[in-house]
């Protein structure tokens, strides 16, 4: 009777167990069949998205290989002179056995359906370098705004850059260069210093600056009794105290 109770006792608690390990496995080979479901969805939409972008594509006078034409002229009536095309109208080549810093004649041509005056292929006289090599003036670099340029040490980061078009270089014409972190997002520092100098006793330097809690302590300690409100003055002067996402004045 005693071994017949104990059966009665754990025999509940093993079918809740075995419930239990099914309800799991069912719920894992639901989730599966949910996850495949949406994946099977993500590819049917990306096929027609693409679908529609090959068609797109096709309404285009330019295809890939003819993009350069969207920038350079096609027209008969407002033909430039050949000379004065810059890329990406023109292929110039030159060895790269060149000697870095010295002058050499590049040759260039002008690329096919381009329309201009006089003869197509000619020579300019560029500096022998690699395109990474470039002035910082002719090139031009993507800035990021999510870096902090007030940073001690300062900061750089990772960016694209373009060469000019006017500029002659060996290699590719885009490449990664380190760049020093300096964004601003319009924060004028004579503003600031106005602010400091007549209303800074009340926070409103640090308001405009995006210091909105320090705003709140010189407002509710009148500016520190006069001195926070001078040393934020001085800060602000030096250029010590910038904005708060880390940008710099104008």
């Amino acid at each position: 009777m005693y071994k017949f109770y104990n059966m009665c006792t754990f025999l509940p608690l093993r079918i809740a167990l075995k419930d239990s390990l099914i309800l799991i496995l069912l719920v894992i080979f639901n989730t599966i069949h949910v996850t495949d479901l949406a994946n099977n969805d993500m590819d049917i939409q990306s096929k027609h998205s693409k679908t529609k972008e090959d068609a797109n594509n096709k309404l285009v006078n330019f295809n890939s290989n003819d993009e350069y034409l969207k920038n350079c002229p096609v027209d008969q009536d407002n033909a430039p002179e050949c000379l004065s095309l810059n890329y990406p109208c023109i292929n110039c080549n030159r060895d790269i056995d060149c000697v870095y810093g010295s002058i050499y004649n590049y040759t260039c041509v002008v690329k096919s359906k381009i329309i201009c005056n006089g003869s197509k292929t000619f020579n300019r006289t560029a500096m022998c370098r690699f395109c990474y090599q470039t002035e910082k003036w002719e090139h031009r670099c993507e800035q990021k705004a999510n870096c902090n340029s007030l940073a001690s040490p300062t900061r750089f980061y990772l960016t694209n850059c373009t060469v000019s078009d006017d500029v002659l270089c060996l290699g590719k014409r885009r490449f990664l260069k380190k760049v020093r972190c300096s964004w601003t997002s319009g924060t004028r520092w004579g503003t600031a210093l106005i602010l400091a100098l007549t209303l800074g006793g009340f926070g409103a330097d640090r308001f405009y600056l995006g210091h909105w809690q320090e705003g709140i302590g010189k407002l509710f300690s009148f500016g520190g009794l006069g001195v926070w409100t001078l040393v934020d003055a001085l800060l602000i002067g030096i250029h010590h105290l910038g904005p708060a996402d880390g940008s710099v004045y104008i």
